[in-house]
């Protein structure tokens, strides 16, 4: 059935309920695993003026979320191993989350994306609409949504 499922996430504690799953699901089908976090910025300007903001805060914050993002994924990585399910990862800076998530179902030739409901982005929901919404309505490969 799937050969390789992407399994992005935001750290949420929703979002390790959808790895346990996702994991057991790869399990049970033979399929490999691949983890996915996104490093979505803010533009500089949300921060002050562009202008003023030091070439260093924004290498910070961009080596601050990509440890964050490496944290996440070796979880993924270890529940992999533990279930014998082989796993590779990708963090990328995608324009947005929904759209990191459908370029890496491209780039890493996944055949499904197995994801939470909803995540850490609540407010963000209320302004541009839920990022699962836009993964299904984005996505050429099937979208199995954990609750």
């Amino acid at each position: 059935m799937f050969k390789n499922i992407l399994i992005p996430t935001d750290g949420s504690a929703v979002s390790r309920k959808a790895i346990k799953a996702g994991i057991k699901l790869a399990q049970a089908l033979g399929a490999k695993v691949t983890g996915y976090y996104g490093i979505v910025m803010l533009p500089p300007s949300v921060y002050g003026d562009g202008d003023l903001i030091e070439k260093n805060v924004v290498k910070t914050l961009d080596r601050l979320a990509r440890a964050t993002g490496e944290k996440y994924l070796d979880e993924i990585a270890q529940a992999a191993a533990a279930a014998g399910v082989e796993y590779t990862g990708l963090i990328s800076k995608p324009a947005s989350a929904y759209e990191g998530i459908i370029e890496a179902t491209k780039k890493k030739h996944c055949d499904a994306v197995f994801m939470a409901s909803r995540g850490r982005s609540e407010f963000k929901k209320l302004l541009l609409g839920s990022v699962t919404h836009k993964v299904l309505s984005h996505s050429t490969v099937p979208v199995i949504v954990y609750r």
